[in-house]
């Protein structure tokens, strides 16, 4: 019980790492009349979720958390930089620096059973803080996986709300719809094997680019 409610903290848009500061591309998409209403946001979404959470951040997290569970220093560096590797534009490398850093920072303030030595490890990005703080909360890594997509799904579909402008409705419908395919994507990143991982999402890409030069924004990525 007490790790369900860990859980819940550890991926609460409340949580101070500024997940609520990007949008990965989808300002500049909803600036280019890509991304118009809650159809063409909700299938951005869907996009993203089966081309780059599926096939590259889920595998990645569960190799984190069971590397951080093994203590395995040298597989944990291996997969903080093939994510970073296959961060595309600036922005998004900048972004997985900017939320590891704070997820490490904020973990030390947190508990005073991390070591420092774990912690600058998990610095490289915000999964590998999401990892290591599963294992010593006693999370699951399944339970760990599916909260991280929750947590991303909620922080995208409001950026989304908030751009385009939607409504609260059409956002709760949004996630209602692509909350249904969440138990089939998470099972679908479990057969993901090491050299599968990775991301195809060319229109993220383009976007988070293109956003590094738009005039004027609200998100940092």
């Amino acid at each position: 019980m007490l790790a369900d409610f860990r859980l819940y903290q550890l991926m609460s848009p409340s949580l101070p790492i500024g997940a609520f500061t990007y949008s990965q591309g989808l300002e500049w998409a909803v600036e280019r009349g890509w991304v118009t209403d809650q159809a063409s946001l909700q299938n951005w979404l869907a996009d993203v979720l089966y081309h780059s959470l599926v096939t590259l951040e889920l595998p990645i997290l569960q190799r984190q958390y069971q590397a951080i569970g093994m203590q395995d220093v040298v597989a944990l560096t291996h997969w903080n930089k093939w994510l970073y590797a296959n961060r595309e534009t600036k922005e998004l490398r900048l972004e997985e620096r900017q939320r590891g850093k704070a997820t490490a920072r904020l973990l030390k303030q947190l508990d005073d059973q991390f070591s420092p030595a774990m912690i600058r490890n998990v610095e490289a990005n915000q999964l590998a803080g999401f990892a290591l703080a599963a294992n010593y909360w006693d999370i699951e890594d399944e339970a760990l996986c599916a909260g991280y997509l929750w947590s991303w799904l909620e922080n995208a579909t409001m950026a989304g709300v908030k751009l385009i402008p939607l409504g609260q409705t059409a956002g709760q419908q949004i996630l209602l719809s692509l909350s249904e395919q969440l138990p089939v994507a998470l099972a679908a990143s479990k057969a993901v094997k090491d050299h599968e991982i990775g991301s195809f999402t060319p229109a993220q890409v383009l976007a988070s680019s293109r956003h590094e030069s738009q005039y004027t924004r609200l998100y940092r990525s």
